[in-house]
C-alpha cells in the first residue's frame, strides 16, 4: 500500500465522517474495510482509534448494506424553497 501522506490524512477525514460509507474510500482508494480499520489503528492514537472504532461499529450510513436508501444524500425539508 504506497499512499502519501495526503492520502492518508484524506482517507482519515473519509473515515471519520458519518455519511461516507467504507465502499465510498475502496472505490476511490482500493482499501477495504479491513484495510482501512488498519490504517486506522496505524496513524490514530489508541484512545482516539478505540473512540472511532466505537462510533462507526453497526452504524448504518458507514456500511451500505445496512442503509436503508442506496444514493443520494440528506436534504433538509425547506432546503431550496422560495420565500
Amino acid at each position: 500500500m504506497n499512499l502519501s501522506e495526503s492520502d492518508i490524512s484524506r482517507i482519515i477525514e473519509m473515515a471519520w465522517e458519518d455519511r461516507t460509507p467504507f465502499d465510498a474510500i475502496q472505490a476511490q482508494f482500493n482499501l477495504s474495510h479491513e484495510n482501512v480499520v488498519d490504517l486506522m489503528r496505524k496513524n490514530l492514537k489508541k484512545k482516539s482509534f478505540n473512540s472511532w472504532r466505537e462510533r462507526v461499529r453497526g452504524r448504518k450510513t458507514k456500511h451500505s448494506e445496512l442503509r436503508s436508501f442506496k444514493v443520494g444524500r440528506h436534504h433538509s425539508y425547506d432546503q431550496n424553497k422560495h420565500k
